[in-house]
């Protein structure tokens, strides 16, 4: 069986370094403080942050699980962080995104890209960009192949997408859809806990997802964006539904509010259930992979 293998690879298609153009719908440049030869950002929530500390770092976590087999029907799940993460500090040990991705029983792999580093800041970086994120994950193939130790395929079989944010992740989330490049190679999208606005990007994507599925897991935190987005897919005449089905098939939309009183520091690993992105990965037909033996007993 295929052994596990996770590494930070340096991109050349990461969302970061951004060149300092303005953002979509502002008037000046991304980096308007400078002092001591330092460019700086002002973010609305966090002050000034630094170009060389937190907007320059390509760097993209890896992980293929131990049994992934590029020759069966496979996934690649991106995962798009929050605010005030790191990639070795959050995304791989507090929420154990890697865990999570194996222990769903896919046939999938993780790409998930640093975004602005331990910052108050949901930025997209070169995600604005039109077709930025099919670049990205056109490079996330070839480098997964050479980390699977197959650099002569060029790429680890091109699988179909699924995109997953959490929290601030909404921002690059929506550019990613609005005009991402990617086509009917996105087969799904998870929020959780999010998103924070761009709803009219969500909404026309939804709209006209075809065989892609949607999902949003909420708190109270994002109550109230997740029920204008609701509203204005009703405008549409899409359907959806308010509870989570037990198979996340093509084509569907659904929504859950998760509860109340849940942290939204803590939604990625308990929610409405212990490792939520687990077990919504675990709802996806079609992708079955051989999980190590636990016990005498055999995963799907």
């Amino acid at each position: 069986m295929a052994r596990a293998r996770t590494a930070l690879v340096a991109f050349d298609a990461a969302p970061f370094p951004f060149d300092g153009r303005p953002l979509p719908g502002q008037d000046k440049p991304f980096f308007d403080v400078t002092a001591d030869g330092r460019r700086g950002h002002t973010s609305p929530r966090g002050g000034v942050y630094w170009e060389d500390a937190t907007y320059s770092d390509r760097r993209v976590l890896l992980s293929i699980p131990q049994g992934f087999d590029p020759a069966r029907p496979g996934l690649m799940v991106i995962y798009l962080h929050g605010n005030l993460a790191t990639l070795e500090r959050d995304v791989a040990r507090r929420q154990r995104v890697p865990d999570q991705v194996a222990g769903s029983g896919l046939n999938a792999v993780l790409v998930a890209p640093q975004l602005a580093v331990d910052a108050l800041d949901s930025t997209a970086g070169r995600f604005y960009e039109e077709g930025a994120f099919r670049r990205f994950v056109e490079e996330a193939d070839r480098r997964l192949a050479a980390l699977a130790g197959r650099p002569r395929a060029g790429r680890i079989g091109a699988p179909p997408v699924v995109l997953v944010a959490y929290s601030g992740g909404y921002v690059p989330a929506a550019w990613s859809l609005h005009h991402g490049g990617l086509g009917d190679r996105l087969r799904g999208v998870v929020l959780l806990d999010a998103p924070y606005g761009e709803l009219e990007k969500f909404a026309t994507w939804i709209a006209g997802r075809g065989a892609a599925f949607f999902v949003s897991a909420y708190s109270r935190s994002a109550r109230e964006e997740n029920g204008a987005l609701q509203r204005l897919l009703a405008e549409r005449g899409v359907d959806f539904a308010t509870s989570l089905p037990a198979v996340l098939r093509p084509g569907s939309v659904s929504f859950l509010a998760a509860g109340e009183h849940l942290s939204h520091n803590d939604f990625v690993t308990r929610a409405w259930v212990e490792e939520p992105l687990r077990a919504l990965l675990s709802a996806i037909p079609g992708y079955p992979r051989t999980l190590p033996r636990r016990g005498g007993r055999r995963g799907r």
